[in-house]
């Protein structure tokens, strides 16, 4: 399976799960009495939403970056509000516990019901938009190509690995982790203002453009430094354990950031 099936079959996963969280608070409307007759366990919106916002966010990064701010927003608001209403109620909200306030008549001041199931419906309606992507002329597969390359050269890296090839292992997943930096920086057009960076230069740019926290900073920084041990006769030999570390550390990388 190449990573165009990849995609495919984890986006199809992605819309199964989120029509199921749509349907269990649908379930639990004032008028979802016929789908509760059929015995519907409640609670899938509130189990499964985290890794399904998890999950969402890095596929509509990867395909469709213009939305991925508003489908953010959708779960989390612009953090400007000054107090919790209709219009600035979201998802992250209803999660945590937090629900409309009732006036002087003991009646809530909107609906928080309806604004979290608006909210998530939006939210279903951006990735179910994603499977157009795949077959559009306009979509662009160079990344999909590029991550398919990324795979074969990391597959090569761990066979020479195994045969004792350290050094060779390590260089070549060097290159891999130092092309994908560049991709990343690319997609989120961040500047690099060496003519011939580093992994540590990419890395650096790209914390400093706040496309990585700090935890995944220091990761690729550790990367960085073991792809140098490989690549640098002057210092001791880089153990097997090491080298296997800076190849499933760069495969996390490219399956990761975008």
């Amino acid at each position: 399976m190449n990573n165009l099936e990849r995609y495919q079959t984890d986006l199809k996963k992605l819309i199964q799960l989120s029509r199921k969280m749509l349907e269990d608070l649908i379930a639990r409307s004032p008028n979802g009495g016929a789908i509760a007759a059929k015995g519907q366990r409640f609670g899938a919106f509130e189990e499964e939403y985290q890794r399904f916002y998890s999950e969402a966010t890095a596929v509509v990064r990867q395909l469709l970056p213009s939305r991925l701010t508003e489908f953010e927003t959708l779960y989390k608001g612009d953090g400007k509000r000054k107090a919790v209403t209709s219009e600035t109620f979201n998802i992250q909200d209803w999660l945590l516990g937090i629900r409309a306030t009732e006036d002087v008549f003991n009646k809530k001041t909107f609906n928080d019901y309806v604004a979290v199931a608006m909210r998530l419906q939006a939210q279903v309606q951006i990735i179910e938009s994603l499977q157009s992507r795949f077959e559009s002329s306009l979509f662009d597969i160079h990344q999909l190509v590029q991550a398919d390359l990324f795979d074969s050269e990391l597959d090569g890296a761990r066979a020479l690995l195994k045969q004792g090839f350290l050094r060779a292992a390590g260089v070549i997943t060097g290159v891999v982790l130092e092309k994908h930096l560049h991709e990343v920086c690319r997609n989120h057009s961040v500047a690099v203002k060496k003519k011939s960076p580093t992994i540590g230069d990419l890395n650096d740019s790209l914390k400093e453009a706040g496309v990585l926290d700090i935890p995944a900073w220091r990761s690729i920084q550790r990367l960085g430094d073991l792809r140098n041990l490989c690549g640098h006769n002057r210092e001791r030999e880089p153990s097997p354990d090491e080298v296997s570390e800076l190849i499933d550390g760069c495969t996390k990388v490219t399956k990761t950031f975008y």
